[in-house]
């Protein structure tokens, strides 16, 4: 008995045991809890809030009204423009190695030059006969009298250009003519005839848009007709092939596609500040990245095409500059400030007043000159005729050249150059420069137009050498290298192998060929 009555004493000490565990911890619990709140009232209390300021939610903008309004303005002034052609015979040209042919224009190759139209579509009859090219594009009314901007490529070669009018019912269609164009800007001027005044488009000030600033591009891409899209100002100033140095684009990403060409790009007050040109693309459609021509620039040129003479004229005085400032350049010909002169046009008004190859123009007519676009800025608001003092440095010491600024056009011409790349001849070994050359050979000289006894061939350039980060490729032909004359493989051999690390290495290359040849320094630091 005593045994089991100290076994039911002991299960029931347990138990007794265990329920008070159980109510020790769920009070202690309790406890901490309660200091732990108190503890945090009491420092949400302690913390004095009167300086906070309320956040409030703003009433809802309407940017799609904004949007609708604008397009209400300017719809009524934006066209679409038709175009026929029929393409002359050509006899093919070789092509080898991947070569372009040298009727080709670089522009399109970069840009697919997408805006001409659909591809162009053939119409031709049976047999083989002629074949019609049809191709569209858009422009904006800027006259009441029937004048219209657009995109000299829209328009150029047609053998009949056409323009719906906005409200114009199905087929009908205004015959246009082409008042003038310029090749440099890529504009064309056209007018049509009506017997009422139309609406016109206002014109903008580019100057005043900034990077952000929203944007809307009108126009008709793949024959879609009143299309618009939305975007912004992505950058502006944007140079996006350094041969034509009269464009320098705004970027924008609202979407631009096959058509849109020549419509205008539009400010949130419902003004034109771009004409729709390019744009980047590897597949032929909208990329995210578009360019327009700003509607100062715009404005000059319309204002010289309908003038009596229906064209552009710029002054230029025949020098050729690297589109890029490199600051190895200017530490090697000694110069701070101001363009240094790569190309000197033979005969031109720049060689006839003295002035040479690593020459630094500082200053027109007594106006410093901070860049190259502050340069071809001066000189091609000059008429032709007249005479401009120009400032330059040469060897460290400071002249003034009177110079008779030339027309352009007439200095330059538009020919192209008929020869072909040099034949693949045996190569050396590539340097520690990471280029190879080779001797001119009087048939090679023949070919490029220059001396045999100046300069060395660019035979091969080494990926991701100094030479291809510079710029150096095959078919160019050194001249110089740090102001001094290359007239053979031992004059490059005896300079390069003076070159060190981290010295400067400033190459004057000619590059192209025939009349469009021209030099240009190609510059780096070497690692």
């Amino acid at each position: 008995m005593e045994s089991r009555m100290t076994i039911r004493d002991r299960m029931r000490s347990h138990r007794f045991l265990s329920t008070l565990l159980v109510v020790l911890t769920l009070f202690v619990g309790i406890l901490i809890g309660t200091v732990i709140q108190r503890g945090v009232k009491g420092a949400t209390k302690a913390i004095n809030t009167a300086d906070a300021t309320p956040l409030k939610v703003p009433a809802p903008q309407q940017l799609s009204s904004a949007f609708g309004q604008v397009v209400k303005q300017l719809e009524p002034s934006v066209v679409n423009i038709n175009t026929e052609s029929t393409p002359k015979a050509t006899t093919p040209r070789s092509r080898r190695r991947g070569q372009q042919s040298p009727d080709a224009d670089p522009f399109q190759d970069f840009f697919d030059r997408f805006f001409g139209g659909q591809g162009g579509s053939p119409f031709g009859g049976p047999g083989g006969g002629a074949m019609t090219e049809r191709s569209l594009g858009s422009g904006v009314i800027v006259d009441a009298k029937g004048y219209i901007i657009t995109n000299q490529h829209v328009v150029e070669k047609a053998d009949r250009v056409r323009v719906k009018l906005d409200g114009d019912p199905p087929g009908v269609q205004h015959d246009a003519k082409v008042i003038g164009s310029d090749s440099e800007t890529d504009l064309a001027v056209i007018k049509i005839d009506v017997d009422h005044p139309l609406t016109v488009a206002k014109l903008g000030n580019s100057d005043s848009m900034s990077v952000g600033d929203w944007v809307l591009a009108i126009g008709s891409p793949f024959a879609l007709e009143e299309t618009v899209t939305a975007g912004i100002v992505s950058s502006k100033g944007r140079d996006i092939d350094n041969r034509r140095q009269f464009q320098r684009f705004i970027q924008t990403d609202a979407a631009i596609n096959p058509g849109n060409s020549g419509g205008p790009l539009v400010n949130m007050s419902s003004e034109v500040i771009g004409i729709n040109t390019a744009i980047f693309t590897e597949s032929g459609g909208y990329q995210g990245v578009g360019f327009a021509l700003p509607s100062n620039i715009v404005a000059e040129v319309y204002n010289q095409l309908i003038g009596p003479e229906h064209k552009v004229v710029r002054g230029s005085i025949g020098v050729a500059f690297n589109a890029q400032p490199n600051p190895a350049i200017a530490r090697v010909y000694g110069s701070k400030a101001g363009v240094t002169v790569s190309s000197v046009t033979p005969g031109g008004p720049a060689e006839q007043a003295g002035l040479k190859i690593g020459d630094t123009i500082t200053s027109v007519n007594g106006k410093p000159v901070k860049n190259g676009d502050e340069l071809v800025s001066d000189i091609s608001a000059e008429k032709p005729g007249s005479k401009v003092k120009i400032g330059y440095d040469r060897g460290g010491k400071s002249a003034e050249a009177t110079v008779t600024v030339a027309d352009r056009a007439k200095l330059y011409g538009n020919t192209t150059a008929n020869e072909e790349e040099p034949e693949n001849e045996e190569q050396p070994a590539a340097g520690k420069l990471g280029i190879s050359v080779r001797a001119i050979t009087p048939d090679i000289a023949d070919r490029l137009g220059i001396p045999a006894n100046k300069g060395v061939i660019v035979s091969d350039v080494k990926p991701g050498s100094f030479a291809e980060d510079i710029g150096l490729s095959r078919g160019d032909v050194v001249l110089e290298i740090n102001k001094q004359p290359v007239n053979g493989e031992d004059d490059f051999r005896r300079i390069t192998g003076q070159l060190k690390s981290g010295q400067d290495a400033v190459f004057l290359v000619r590059q192209g060929r025939g009349r469009n040849a021209s030099t240009i320094f190609l510059a780096g630091t070497l690692p």
